[in-house]
């Protein structure tokens, strides 16, 4: 199964979340990608910071994220399903923001899973298909 991150759950890898970094090494490095839009709202949120010694540990996290992880270009396939996406969520009176529709378009395009702790968002795209590992699933205790 291949998965596509959201923003939110590699700035999670990336400051340690123990459930977040605990699903990625459990998976094959080709089993995880990173859409471009992704990489660009990091960059972006990097870009904010003020200097300090965080940002430089953030900026060195997320450096090390970009080595060792495949990216999901954008592609035609991303771009067709971006536009059905985005006109399907509007004619149902059920917009998000055009970088979530571009993620979600990336999972779509490529047959991958969402990771997303915004679920109350891309729950609203059909046919994709979503998790958030910061939930424990039930029965499953991650202290163990």
């Amino acid at each position: 199964m291949k998965y596509i991150l959201d923003t939110n759950t590699l700035s999670f890898a990336m400051k340690g979340d123990p459930a977040v970094s605990e699903r990625l090494l459990s998976l094959s490095r080709t089993d995880v990608l990173l859409p471009q839009p992704v990489v660009a709202d990091i960059e972006y949120g990097l870009a904010r910071l003020p200097t300090s010694r965080r940002r430089e540990r953030l900026i060195q996290r997320f450096h090390l994220f970009l080595s060792e992880m495949g990216r999901a270009p954008w592609t035609d396939e991303v771009s067709q399903a971006f536009g059905k996406t985005k006109a399907n969520l509007e004619r149902r009176g059920l917009p998000i923001e055009d970088l979530d529709v571009a993620i979600a378009a990336h999972a779509l395009a490529v047959g991958a899973t969402l990771v997303t702790d915004n679920l109350e968002h891309m729950n609203r795209v059909p046919g994709l298909l979503v998790e958030n590992w910061r939930l424990r699933p039930a029965g499953v205790d991650l202290a163990t």
